[in-house]
């Protein structure tokens, strides 16, 4: 009996062992590579903007070229659905093989991910070669997502930054502050309007909102509390209750998503939008798809911004090639193609001033566009709330203005 036992145990080891070794460490490279020449990497991303999926697919080319990795993007709507596709491999036993190898992620669905064991455990995105010139000091959410540390278990691919749009043929000195929007709102009804939660720009706009009249914002970087989603909503919906009234169709209508505000604003309809891509306006005007004469704008006191992230599940089939893709997305190569406002102009988590003279060219080189701001001019950014706040506020939002 005793000898069985013990034979059970050493087979357990052995199998945890080898697991463990088998587990591919960025810490060597050259290894890494070479198991990851020749795997396929499926790739969970959002597919709503053609920009973004040419530029993965620009990345797809690259990768196989360079190193024998196949990138296959699955363009999804909504990334809440392919985390729950990954806790129901867990649910079922699927340790291994699972349909997920990199996931593009960030707030709620990282946090959700990481409670839940359904990530890589082992730290591995600061070891991988790239992370090097990360801007670790200059961009501290590189480190915290919505205030969650990420512990090396996701790797920055972009920043954002909340802005606002307008046409300053029409409206030369647009509000500054969410107080002053309500006032011009008031004297303007019918020309401003924010896409409907859980829409990502409309709950950034909620959070926004929050940030403005929350009498305690310490509040919002700790996990939410019915106490403290009371003291922060009533004045939140108070806000709301008074600007409704007086958003385009009298706020009984929103916008899907920040794409239809902008082409609202196009269209004339209304005279300000806002969006997380500080260079979505130039790449809008760019694209003819907005005047010349619209700019962007930050809010006095700053907006909110975050860094987006990829990240692997716990079981992926392809997680050397995973990592592989990864590395190369924070590439000086892949980040400066990126914040090219005529490919995506998505801003770059990387310290360009860190980067060798040839790497700090591609940057140097790049015209943000017309309407996009400096990073000077971008101002304070305001951090995300803790992703619980996410939650409640869609749902309280929805209980309250719900709209079909």
């Amino acid at each position: 009996m005793v000898r069985a036992t013990m034979a059970i145990l050493a087979a357990v080891l052995v199998s945890l062992t080898a697991s463990r070794a088998a587990e591919p460490s960025p810490s060597h490279w050259a290894d890494l590579r070479a198991k990851a020449r020749g795997e396929t990497v499926y790739f969970y991303a959002w597919g709503g903007e053609p920009r973004i999926n040419a530029y993965i697919g620009w990345a797809a080319d690259q990768v196989a070229a360079k190193y024998g990795v196949t990138l296959k993007q699955v363009k999804v709507d909504d990334t809440a659905s392919v985390v729950s596709r990954v806790l129901a491999e867990k649910a079922a036993g699927q340790t291994t093989g699972g349909a997920i190898d990199l996931i593009w992620i960030n707030g709620e669905n990282f946090a959700a991910m990481k409670r839940e064991g359904l990530l890589l455990k082992k730290g591995w995105a600061d070891k991988l070669p790239a992370w090097k010139h990360v801007d670790v000091a200059g961009k501290p959410t590189v480190l915290n997502d919505f205030t969650v540390p990420t512990d090396g278990l996701e790797a920055p691919w972009g920043m954002a930054q909340l802005v606002f749009v307008h046409d300053t043929a029409r409206l030369e000195n647009p509000p500054r502050t969410l107080a002053a929007l309500l006032d011009w709102a008031k004297a303007n009804p019918g020309r401003f309007t924010y896409p409907q939660p859980p829409d990502f720009h409309g709950t950034t706009f909620l959070k926004q909102a929050l940030y403005a009249v929350a009498p305690d914002r310490s509040a919002l970087s700790e996990p939410v509390t019915d106490e403290s989603f009371a003291a922060a909503s009533t004045p939140l919906f108070d806000y709301l209750d008074a600007l409704h009234p007086v958003l385009w169709r009298s706020g009984r209508a929103f916008p899907q998503n920040s794409a239809a505000m902008i082409q609202l604003l196009a269209d004339g309809e209304t005279e300000i939008a806002f969006n997380f891509n500080p260079a979505a306006a130039s790449n809008a005007i760019a694209n003819g798809e907005l005047p010349e004469t619209v700019r962007t704008y930050v809010l006095d006191g700053g907006t909110i911004g975050n860094t987006h992230f990829v990240a692997i599940p716990f079981n992926a089939n392809a997680p050397a090639g995973a990592m592989v893709v990864a590395d190369f997305l924070m590439s000086p190569e892949a980040q400066a193609r990126k914040q090219d406002p005529n490919v995506w102009g998505d801003p770059t988590v990387l310290a360009v001033d860190t980067l060798a003279a040839e790497d700090k060219a591609r940057f140097d080189a790049l015209d943000l566009g017309i309407a996009t701001l400096t990073p000077a001019a971008l101002g304070r950014t305001l951090p995300e709330p803790h992703p619980s706040w996410t939650t409640r506020l869609e749902q309280a939002w929805s209980a309250r203005y719900g709209v079909e």
